[in-house]
């Protein structure tokens, strides 16, 4: 598939063809930042949601992402939002951490029937599931979960720059900019970056 072509509800409308009715799309952002926890959302989105502009978060402008959070939150059937912290990235490492946030996410909804997952499988968690590689490019679901989890992220970035202003987190939210590469050199880390990372060994 053309990551030019939109996603589509083919997959959902298979799997409610199959009986599954509250299918879950599921994805994550913050996996390559160098500070800040992993976000992952879940996603019921219904086949008359008509959000046309809807794509993977990471095709998207900023403004882009803040003005379809709304319209998903809107129209979703329900969603839900889960989180890894920077502690648990330590100590699960980043894919461990990012399953974590992903479960949670899922866990904060209720009834589900199926989970459309963008790469991997969610370990722990009872109901059938799919990981389908780029997910985020071809299925609804999970793009709008894509969504949701970067501006939830974003948003948390831009309050952390707030406390640590010296790293400009709200500019590149984390990710191992230059300009957040020279902040760390001159400033060293603070207590959100994750220390367990080849950037900070000495």
């Amino acid at each position: 598939m053309s990551t030019k072509s939109p996603p589509t509800f083919k997959i959902e409308r298979e799997l409610l063809a199959q009986g599954f009715q509250r299918i879950v799309g599921v994805d994550e952002a913050g996996c390559g930042a160098l500070a800040g926890p992993v976000v992952a959302s879940a996603v019921i989105l219904p086949m008359d949601s008509r959000i046309g502009a809807l794509r993977d978060s990471k095709l998207l402008s900023e403004r882009q992402r803040e003005e379809l959070y709304p319209l998903i939150v809107e129209r979703a059937v329900a969603w839900s939002v889960g989180m890894a912290s920077v502690e648990e990235i330590a100590r699960l490492n980043i894919r461990g951490a990012n399953l974590l946030a992903m479960r949670r996410a899922v866990e904060e909804l209720e009834s589900i029937d199926y989970l459309l997952v963008d790469a991997w499988t969610i370990p722990g968690v009872t109901v059938p599931q799919r990981g389908i590689i780029r997910g985020d490019l071809k299925v609804k679901s999970i793009a709008a979960a894509s969504v949701i989890a970067k501006v939830t992220r974003d948003r948390l970035m831009i309050e952390l720059a707030r406390e640590f202003p010296v790293y400009g987190f709200e500019v590149h939210k984390g990710y191992a900019t230059k300009v957040h590469r020279d902040a760390i050199a001159l400033h060293g880390p603070c207590p959100h970056h994750r220390l367990s990372y080849k950037t900070f060994a000495s």
